[in-house]
């Protein structure tokens, strides 16, 4: 021990000083961080853009051979309950002659409900085909008049300028007649 001029006793290595600036540099820290903590924290989404994560959609009112339309994300989503001989159709497919080869199992899980993102690959417009009156392509799918894409009834490109199928969002059923996409 050590005692200063002013008769005060100090641990040895050590003084009031070192004492005085290890102090204000702890404070000086803390009160960065409490004043940058709420330009960090505004960066999380808002509560309205992580509700919109998921959307549940209940399938009892679509008639088989009807499509609907609807909004997860912001984009479209194209929901379809297919009829026997579109599922015959889109099962018959030789999936190797395909541009992007996937089954139709791989695409619909449960083969009379079709689920997809409504954007086209190719440029992100969205395909007509999901009023009665559209047109619908060759394939009888969707057809993307900005560019001549068209997609078959399981939504994989058939002929022009998109390079992918249509994209199956990620969802799952919670029960026979309701699906949560996202």
């Amino acid at each position: 021990m050590t005692t200063t001029a002013g008769g005060a006793v100090h641990a040895e290595g050590g003084s009031r000083r070192d004492f005085l600036y290890v102090a204000t540099g702890v404070a000086g820290a803390i009160g960065t961080a409490l004043a940058v903590w709420p330009l960090i924290d505004q960066m999380n989404p808002a509560q309205d853009v992580l509700a919109l994560a998921s959307t549940e959609v209940d399938l009892s009112p679509i008639v088989e051979g009807q499509s609907i339309t609807v909004v997860w994300r912001g984009k479209p989503v194209f929901i379809r309950h297919r009829t026997a001989d579109e599922i015959a159709t889109a099962q018959g497919d030789k999936v190797e002659e395909l541009r992007d080869p996937q089954s139709d199992a791989e695409r619909a899980p449960r083969a009379e409900w079709l689920v997809l993102v409504g954007v086209c690959t190719h440029l992100g417009c969205i395909p007509l085909g999901q009023k009665s009156t559209d047109p619908r392509g060759d394939w009888g799918g969707w057809f993307c008049p900005c560019h001549g894409s068209h997609y078959d009834v399981s939504g994989r490109i058939r002929k022009g300028p998109a390079p992918r199928n249509l994209e199956v969002p990620p969802y799952e059923y919670l029960d026979d007649t309701r699906i949560k996409i996202g």
